[in-house]
């Protein structure tokens, strides 16, 4: 029997964080780990949607701590990018924004709901 591949992290989140490669990497393990764990009482696509709002969550503290760091600095630059930054981990977050439209995620645990 061939390995199973890891559920996709949602296209929409990977276009939004395409900049923050290493926030995608993040994202994906945290996926990896909800396949990984044996069945609980709560679906796994519900699980799914826990971890990737608690990660974002996790992204909007530290960017807004990156921002107070720019502040501090008193960069204007390093401000603004720290502001951009801030807001996109916001949009990724919205349910109208990077949590909306999460078919892939649903049609992987829908299809592979016998073997995870």
């Amino acid at each position: 029997m061939a390995e199973l591949s890891p559920p996709p992290v949602p296209k929409k989140l990977r276009e939004m964080l395409k900049d923050y490669p290493r926030h995608i990497e993040r994202l994906q393990e945290q996926l990896s780990r909800v396949a990984e764990e044996p069945k609980s009482v709560s679906p796994k696509f519900e699980v799914a949607i826990w971890m990737l709002e608690g990660q974002l969550e996790e992204f909007i503290h530290e960017a807004q701590a990156e921002l107070s760091a720019a502040r501090e600095g008193k960069n204007d630059g390093m401000i603004a990018m720290a502001e951009e930054k801030e807001t996109l981990m916001f949009r990724a977050r919205s349910s109208n924004g990077g949590m909306k439209g999460l078919h892939d995620l649903w049609d992987y645990f829908k299809q592979n709901e016998d073997a995870i």
